[in-house]
This record gives structure tokens, sequence and C-alpha cells, in this order.
């Protein structure tokens, strides 16, 4: 809730001071590739109340509601860390707009990278649910899938994080190749390791059954 109204207050004072054109993205090479409005101020204030409230509301939504007392810390965690990102992104992308030589292009990669590591440290106690973590059908229809691909899961994180933060330190051909990487890692890994675990948990199954 900190994080939120700091950023909410703080978007009055960026419009009053940005110029009329403000840029609002950046490309590998740490360069402007899009620009908008004084209004920017306000969009990411705005998505970042809407994600509180979303936070808020996934316990009541999820069917699997009664779960998320097993894991109200990490959860907690994960709220906390998701929206202290998104309002230091919203800082250093408005201290761009207010004239500041802030090398977006650099922190962003880091930024994103420690937050990933810290996600992938918490990983593994996430409980099933329907909204937060690894959700696959395979995942979904089993505790013990859940459980190692979430272990496995929170390995890719740390390690897609850390390919992440050093990938400013890496010539710039190499940065596009690193990021998909670390995707695949994220993803592609992820989504194949819970089906892998699956097919192992319904072969152990079909073992026991024949016994």
């Amino acid at each position: 809730m900190f994080f939120l109204l700091v950023a909410v207050i703080s978007s009055f004072y960026f419009y009053a001071n940005f110029p009329d054109r403000v840029p609002t993205h950046w490309n590998f090479a740490g360069e402007v590739d899009a620009w908008g409005s004084r209004l920017s101020a306000f969009i990411i204030p705005v998505v970042v109340i809407g994600v509180y409230l979303l936070f808020l509301a996934l316990p009541y939504l999820d069917p699997k509601k009664e779960k998320y007392d097993q894991f109200k810390k990490v959860y907690h965690v994960f709220k906390v860390i998701i929206i202290a990102f998104m309002v230091l992104l919203y800082f250093l992308t408005s201290l761009n707009g207010l004239g500041y030589n802030v090398p977006i292009g650099a922190l962003m990669p880091i930024i994103i990278g420690v937050m990933f590591v810290i996600l992938g440290n918490y990983m593994s106690k996430l409980k099933s649910n329907w909204f937060i973590g690894i959700r696959t059908p395979w995942t979904l229809s089993s505790e013990e899938v859940w459980n190692k691909t979430h272990r496995f899961g929170g390995k890719m994180f740390i390690l897609g994080g850390f390919l992440m933060a050093i990938q400013v330190f890496l010539p710039l051909a190499f940065r596009l190749p690193i990021f998909i990487l670390t995707i695949a890692l994220l993803t592609v890994g992820t989504f194949g390791y819970s089906y892998y675990i699956y097919r192992q948990e319904k072969k152990k199954t079909v073992l026991i059954d024949k016994k």
C-alpha cells in the first residue's frame, strides 16, 4: 500500500513537470523508440492500482480459495515485490521524462533479474491455486506435480534472473538471444517439466494398480 500511495502522489508532480513529449519505451540498445504525452504520468499508477486490487480479489475468486491460508505470507511477498518493481520502473522512466539521463537500458534488465531471483526463492512455497504460480493442466491436476514443478521452476527463475541481469554487461548482439533463452527457461522449460513429472506420476500409478 505504501508503494501505491507514493506512485499516486508522485504522478501529480510528474504531470505538472513533464514536457509535452515524454519517452515511454526503450529498445535493447537503451534507445527511446516510443513517446507519449504528459498524461503518461498517470498510466502506471492506474495500472498499479488495478494490480493491487486484483491481488486483493484473487483469493476470493479462486475456486481453491481455501489454499491461500497455506501460503498467505508468500502471496503477500509476491504482491509487494511485483508492485514495488512496477513503481521503481515508474520512477526511473519518469526521471527520464524530467530530463535526467537515467540508463534505463542498463537498469531494467538488472531490476527484472533481481525480481526473478527473489520470486524464484519463494516459488516452491506456493500452494496449488488457479492464479499465482506455474499453472499448467498437469500442475493443476496433481498436488505432487505442482510441488515438484514449482521447486524446479524456482531454480529456473533464479537462473533466468541471473541471465537477465548479466546481459547488460555483454555485447548488444548477445542481448536478444539471452533474453529469448531466459523466456524459454521460464515458459517452455517449466511447461515441459510439469508434463514430464505428470507422465512419471501416471506411470507410478499404473504400476501400483497392476500390483
